[in-house]
């Protein structure tokens, strides 16, 4: 059975998100993309380190060979550990000034898929995008907030999330990175929003949900096999990690809560933890290749 979640950094993110397992650091990374910060915790001596971003820094990445890649409102960026400077990597969406990026995953292939989004959270000015390394693709659009790239065990199925429609879907995904077929997975119908996700080893997909107070998970038919409750309503993203990858990592926001919902859920915003009856994925690594 999954344990009950509870906190393991009561940090008061405002918004966050991206939780990533870097295993071979034993590090829990996430970010406050509302708060503009980068957070690190370490899970050997229960170290926690924190920087300031430039931006609206809204997911991390590690990169082959070493660093991490982050996003801020105008592209992609390297982040520097040591110093934690944020040096440009890859402009995206210089003409969209209103946007920001939001979820970001890196597949089996090294390839980094990530979402726009309107940051009023008004306009379908948002879109999926696929990164080689080298150039960005875009890949599909009119959302008003992209969620929770996942790809399933056998690389062959690509999910995203459609928040505000309350809709996850799937594509066929190629070798080449080609997606195709785009199809209704499924639709939250039982309160929340969804946001970002998880595949397992099993294939299902594990969902967090905002404002909805639950992980919910789904097999590969979309059919929801169970939840896992949380004592706060936003729940962002998630990851598995540990040695057996049955420790799974979450992230929760305070965004959008009322000063009595505060009150009543002090522990939002905070990185939470549980055990998983099923392992995830291993976190794979974005392959940076020469710029042109």
């Amino acid at each position: 059975m999954n344990s009950a979640p509870h906190c393991l950094w009561e940090v008061g993110a405002t918004l966050g998100e991206g939780a990533l397992w870097h295993g071979a650091a034993g590090q829990v990374w996430f970010v406050d993309i509302k708060g503009r910060r980068l957070h690190c915790y370490d899970t050997r001596d229960g170290a926690k380190r924190s920087w300031d971003a430039p931006g609206q820094v809204s997911f991390v990445v590690p990169v082959a060979g070493g660093g991490f890649v982050c996003s801020l409102e105008d592209g992609l960026y390297r982040f520097h550990e040591t110093t934690g400077e944020f040096s440009p990597l890859l402009k995206v969406e210089a003409d969209q000034p209103g946007n920001r990026f939001n979820d970001g995953h890196v597949d089996a292939a090294g390839r980094l898929w990530f979402g726009s989004m309107d940051d009023a959270e008004d306009q379908a000015t948002g879109a999926l995008y696929r990164f080689d390394g080298r150039a960005v693709s875009r890949v599909d659009d009119d959302y008003v907030i992209t969620n929770g790239p996942a790809v399933s065990p056998d690389g062959r199925t690509l999910y995203h999330t459609d928040t505000l429609a309350k809709r996850v879907y799937a594509f066929d995904l190629g070798q080449d990175g080609l997606v195709a077929r785009k199809r209704l997975f499924t639709e939250l119908a039982d309160g929340g929003y969804p946001d970002g996700m998880a595949v397992d080893a099993e294939g299902c997909l594990w969902v967090a949900t905002f404002g909805g107070w639950r992980i919910d998970r789904f097999d590969p038919q979309g059919r929801k096999l169970g939840e896992v409750r949380f004592p706060c309503a936003n729940i962002t993203k998630l990851a598995f990690g540990g040695d057996d990858l049955r420790t799974v990592y979450a992230t929760t926001a305070r965004k959008g809560l009322s000063a009595a919902q505060l009150e009543a859920q002090p522990l939002a915003g905070g990185l939470f933890t549980f055990r998983a009856d099923v392992p995830g994925l291993p976190q794979h690594a974005l392959r940076l290749q020469d710029q042109p």
